[in-house]
């Protein structure tokens, strides 16, 4: 199943909890959790390019399964990753953060972040 398509976000859980633990600042919080954001993901191959926009912000990040990148982090930092794939899910660690993005059916992709025992849940559905 390819993960190729545009997603928008239907529905989150824990972002307040989890932005707070990862730094980000109360304003920025306020303004981000009600925002749907959309995700457009390129899948080719191994060859990944994932582009996040949430309001005016935009996260641009390209990989390739197996081999080290550097990706953009939630704050906006750049950190060196490698992706790796276990099946339908995608699976990185930046920093402290484990990001687990899986495509659950050919319309739904889960993407679910840990930090220690923080846990925030995003669930988008196809639009394209």
């Amino acid at each position: 199943m390819s993960f190729t398509g545009k997603y928008q976000l239907e529905s989150q859980e824990g972002f307040v909890e989890f932005m707070k633990a990862v730094g980000l600042p109360d304003d920025l919080i306020e303004k981000g959790k009600d925002i749907k954001s959309v995700s457009e993901i390129e899948h080719n191959g191994d060859h990944f390019k994932v582009t996040v926009t949430t309001g005016s912000k935009v996260l641009n990040n390209t990989f390739t399964i197996g081999e080290e990148s550097e990706l953009e982090s939630l704050t906006g930092g750049k950190v060196k990753a490698v992706v790796t794939k276990d099946g339908n899910k995608l699976i990185v660690s930046l920093d402290k953060v484990t990001s687990v993005t899986e495509l659950v059916d050919a319309n739904t992709i889960v993407n679910t972040l840990t930090l220690g025992n923080i846990v925030y849940k995003r669930v988008s559905k196809r639009v394209a």
